[in-house]
């Protein structure tokens, strides 16, 4: 279809007609949504962008031509709502024919390669990056959800207009989300709140942020809804007068100080309200308790005006301690940008007053969208820009080698919130976290290889754990060993995204080149198991087992069975094509494996009978704890020694390396400073005391259970005979299951 040259001045007369003719044919449209969106884009847009954008909306007229919406309105309305609402922001024509044209590669016939031909590769690229993934099959929901995000996170950090496209698309389904049915119109809201809204939030889109909130909040829990606002409403009036005295008086003494500023009164939305009520645990009930509701927003023209209109409201009105915040000096992570003040207003109440420069709120009202906006090139409208694209490409890096779709949700869901505080490093730079991030965090944040290598911290001048919660202001140092690595327990003290995936990616290339470790050995056993005499296998005979097995290195095959797999001993016995009969023999136990405590994660000591250096072992293998070692008399594995597939004859080496824990029970006379006594020498034996429990068992007595760690029974019996010479303590014993 091609159209003919078209007037910009004779675009209306053809717009309240209903149909348009072009290229010979006549093609219907929904007339009113058509002239409203072209009325609005005759105001910003050149005569040629706008008749590149009416060719794309009569190419979707057609593509859309049989489809209909759930209520029951022609397709074509929704296309021309998104772009609609993309001129609110005053986009650019190529993004406004890419929301006209999204959905025809999901919904019609129509290919990225015809689009690309017809509009150019940069509006086909936008139509598929916003594309939802609905041909490709997925395991589970959580599956698809997370390739679909992960989908839309490449396409942004190609291009930040698909955001803007997709935002909308979202918006407009929440405003017509009524025709669904109450599931689906849950599920949809639901995900909305989880995902979108806070996407919006975290690119500092304010506007579609609240508006995406309260129109999820409104489908998930209409009475909720109702109810606040109602209460709002009854609070509205007295609320307005508050703010509209307040205002006159700044008003008047700010044009006595030659200050000229714009100031607006502000409510926060419903469902931001409802969060704070559930923050502070009160009840629908307790509406009038929340102090910030209403507010105030100056506007001026520098920056130094800001300072000097902190200032007088401070002189005008007290202000409430420690709820000053800058966000001038240092600028949230979407690149806002405000002084935020809470101070009590004219009768007592709390009032929130913010204020900034004109570009700054620009920035707060559309985040990324303000340079398209108002198509500025200064500094402050491009800084949201590249903050979120150096966010996306930072997620996008973290995330490439974790194919786990619940650990990606979990991160984009995690650094979404925007709740963050800011701490420094030794030499004074800003670094931004999540609340209740901690010091492994920060050291993460600095370098992966620091985060792999830390042992501690150092707090404003105190030695921390790396546990530490970070606050507000703080300054930390990282310590470092070279001996240091990362432990699995490290993930119950990460908040951030990108240091949980360090802390997985790491963890899971040590557990691979462990399995390789432990493959190795359990193929060697199997093999001397079933051969008199020892074997070499050649390298044709691995190739050749490789090629049977379709694995593409002997690496993965011993990954596979150091993980558990794989039973060694059945490819052992696949290599044994070749071997004369004669040189096979023996019994599957003829042979054990030595257990030397530098295994790594493949190798866990059971928690049930806590075996040492020493005593007899057991060895019991499964794919999800790898080799599990027990004491011979533990009564978890009595049932399983009969199982030559799991159970595995293993002995302590020679040498053996490391600290293993073991558990005692002392009962004590119940005397002051018994503990102390008992901690002290247990110290002085050079062991490590995990836990300890306390339980008294009468008025003279008390049993004591201790955790350490010991070399071998050696050490064990050198504890055991410094605390028997303890008169406060009865008896002592080894605990076993």
């Amino acid at each position: 279809m091609v159209l003919k040259p078209l007037q910009i001045l004779s675009l209306k007369k053809h717009l309240t007609s209903k149909s348009v003719e072009g290229g010979g044919e006549t093609l219907t449209f929904p007339h009113k949504p058509a002239k409203a969106l072209f009325e609005i884009l005759e105001t910003y847009l050149e005569v040629a962008e706008v008749r590149a954008v009416y060719e794309a909306y009569h190419f979707a007229v057609k593509a859309h031509a049989p489809q209909k919406r759930s209520s029951g309105e022609p397709y074509i309305h929704h296309p021309l709502a998104v772009a609609s609402i993309l001129t609110e922001i005053h986009m650019d024509y190529r993004t406004l024919m890419a929301a006209i044209l999204h959905d025809v590669i999901e919904d019609t016939g129509c290919t990225r390669n015809q689009l690309a031909v017809r509009f150019g590769k940069d509006v086909a690229e936008m139509v598929e990056g916003v594309s939802k993934i609905g041909k490709i099959s997925f395991r589970n929901a959580e599956q698809a959800e997370a390739e679909n995000f992960r989908k839309m996170l490449l396409a942004m950090s190609k291009d930040l207009r698909v955001i803007f496209i997709k935002l909308a698309d979202r918006l407009h389904n929440m405003r017509t989300l009524g025709a669904l049915r109450t599931e689906k119109r849950w599920r949809i809201a639901h995900q909305t709140l989880d995902i979108y809204a806070p996407l919006a939030n975290r690119l500092g889109m304010y506007q579609w942020c609240r508006e995406l909130e309260d129109l999820s909040f409104s489908h998930m829990y209409p009475m909720r809804y109702k109810l606040l606002e109602e209460g709002l409403r009854r609070r509205r009036g007295h609320g307005k007068n508050v703010d509209k005295k307040l205002s006159a008086v700044l008003e008047k003494r700010l044009r006595q100080e030659g200050i000229q500023a714009d100031i607006q009164a502000r409510q926060k939305n419903i469902y931001g309200i409802y969060r704070k009520l559930r923050e502070k645990h009160l009840t629908l009930r307790s509406l009038n308790q929340l102090t910030d509701v209403f507010g105030l927003r100056i506007i001026v023209n520098t920056v130094t005006r800001c300072y000097q209109v902190l200032g007088i409201v401070h002189n005008l009105c007290k202000p409430v301690p420690g709820r000053f915040k800058d966000y001038i000096a240092i600028p949230k992570a979407n690149g806002y940008q405000s002084l935020h003040t809470v101070v009590y207003g004219m009768f007592g109440e709390r009032v929130e007053v913010q204020i900034r420069t004109e570009q700054m709120h620009r920035v707060a009202e559309t985040g990324i969208a303000a340079h398209w906006l108002y198509k500025s090139r200064s500094r402050q409208d491009e800084a949201p820009q590249r903050m979120a694209r150096e966010w996306l490409l930072d997620l996008l890096s973290d995330q490439q080698h974790n194919p786990n779709p619940g650990e990606f949700l979990e991160h984009l869901k995690t650094d979404l919130f925007p709740d963050q505080i800011y701490v420094f490093t030794p030499k004074g730079a800003i670094k931004k976290f999540p609340k209740k991030a901690t010091a492994l965090d920060f050291a993460y944040a600095v370098h992966s290889d620091i985060g792999n290598r830390c042992t501690g911290a150092i707090v404003n001048d105190k030695r921390v754990p790396l546990r530490y919660g970070l606050h507000n202001g703080d300054r930390v140092e990282i310590l470092t060993s070279a001996t240091a690595t990362p432990s699995p327990s490290w993930l119950d003290n990460l908040v951030t995204g990108k240091a949980r995936s360090a802390v997985r990616n790491y963890l899971k290339t040590q557990r691979n080149k462990d399995a390789i470790k432990m493959g190795d050995k359990l193929l060697k056993r199997a093999l001397q198991t079933i051969f008199k005499k020892k074997i070499r296998i050649t390298e044709e005979q691995k190739s050749a087992l490789l090629i049977l097995l379709s694995i593409d290195s002997w690496n993965r095959l011993l990954t596979e069975i150091g993980l558990g797999e794989r039973m060694a001993i059945v490819i052992a016995r696949q290599l044994l094509t070749g071997v004369a009969a004669d040189d096979v023999g023996g019994s599957a136990n003829a042979h054990s494996l030595a257990i030397e405590g530098t295994e790594g994660m493949l190798v866990q000591y059971a928690k049930c009978c806590n075996p040492i250096p020493g005593d007899r072992i057991t060895g019991v293998f499964t794919s999800e704890k790898g080799l599990v070692i027990h004491a011979d008399e533990c009564k978890n594995i009595q049932h399983m020694l009969n199982d030559s597939d799991h159970v595995i004859p293993v002995h302590w080496a020679t040498d053996i390396d490391g600290q293993f824990q073991t558990r005692l029970r002392l009962d004590t006379i119940n005397k002051p400073g018994v503990l102390a006594l008992i901690a002290a020498d247990i110290a002085a034996q050079h062991s490590n005391i995990i836990s300890v429990e306390v339980r008294e068992r009468d008025g003279l007595s008390s049993v004591i259970a201790f955790t350490i760690e010991v070399a071998n029974r050696i050490h064990l019996a050198r504890i055991l005979r410094s605390l028997r010479g303890h008169e406060s303590i009865m008896h002592i014993a080894r605990l076993r299951n």
